[in-house]
């Protein structure tokens, strides 16, 4: 919160993935300082590929059993990666990990710890080596259907985005098909500004957008200060053309 107050962010919503720990305390600690939008990152899944949706501005208590679900697959998955691990030598992976996890275990936690247990010398080569797609530690989960979680959503009163579009890396057509499909099950906006895209993806994606019916986001996407290209508040600006998601719900 307090590198959010120093880069002048003014309003904030935290997206952990498949978790909403922390947002109450981020809540208490930012009262009076900046404004948050409760926020969630859910895994999902549509026609076998791995889409992420992100919810905005629900309600807590409600989201709260639709998490519960997450973090027990995420969990299981976290246990067969460091077991898959430990047979290459790198024990104690799972304890490590979870030091490193306020509530919800991912990938990206045990990147950290083998970095700084000197089996890597960066996240991505972590990724690249052992984490990523086809590798030890490639965990498949079986994550509820992309209209579930726009489901979830709703029901707690937010709004679904589908989150970095670019990173799926998918051809124009499949790309439209996505976003078509995730509109038609009700889906609010696609987030459109964010670190790592650039001016033309920005233009492709308000097209979609508009096309759609949706409304645009945008954020960060910071994850931990050793990711330099995804600061907070470091974002494009969305399109003149493309209506803000946050509108409603931010204080102007």
């Amino acid at each position: 919160m307090e590198r959010a107050v120093e880069k002048n962010v003014v309003v904030l919503a935290l997206t952990d993935h498949d978790t909403i720990a922390g947002v109450r305390e981020l809540q208490h600690a930012a009262a009076g300082r900046l404004q948050i939008i409760t926020g969630i990152e859910f895994s999902s899944v549509w026609n076998g590929v791995g889409i992420h949706i992100v919810g905005l501005n629900f309600d807590l208590d409600v989201i709260a059993e639709a998490t519960a679900e997450q973090l027990l697959a995420r969990d299981k998955r976290a246990h067969v990666i460091a077991e898959r691990l430990e047979k290459k030598g790198f024990f104690g992976a799972y304890e490590g990990a979870r030091s490193y996890a306020q509530n919800s275990l991912g990938r990206a936690h045990f990147s950290r710890w083998l970095v700084d247990q000197g089996y890597c010398r960066t996240q991505a080569e972590a990724f690249k080596k052992w984490l990523g797609a086809g590798k030890v530690g490639d965990v498949k989960v079986q994550w509820p259907e992309m209209s579930q979680v726009i489901s979830w959503i709703h029901d707690a009163g937010g709004v679904a985005v589908l989150a970095h579009p670019i990173k799926y890396r998918m051809t124009n057509r499949k790309l439209a098909m996505l976003v078509g499909e995730f509109a038609g099950y009700g889906g609010d906006s696609l987030e459109i500004a964010t670190a790592g895209v650039d001016v033309n993806q920005v233009k492709m994606l308000a097209r979609i957008a508009g096309q759609n019916g949706l409304s645009g986001s945008r954020g960060s996407d910071f994850h931990s200060p050793r990711q330099f290209w995804s600061e907070l508040g470091k974002a494009p600006g969305l399109p003149a053309e493309v209506p803000p998601v946050w509108f409603g719900f931010v204080n102007e």
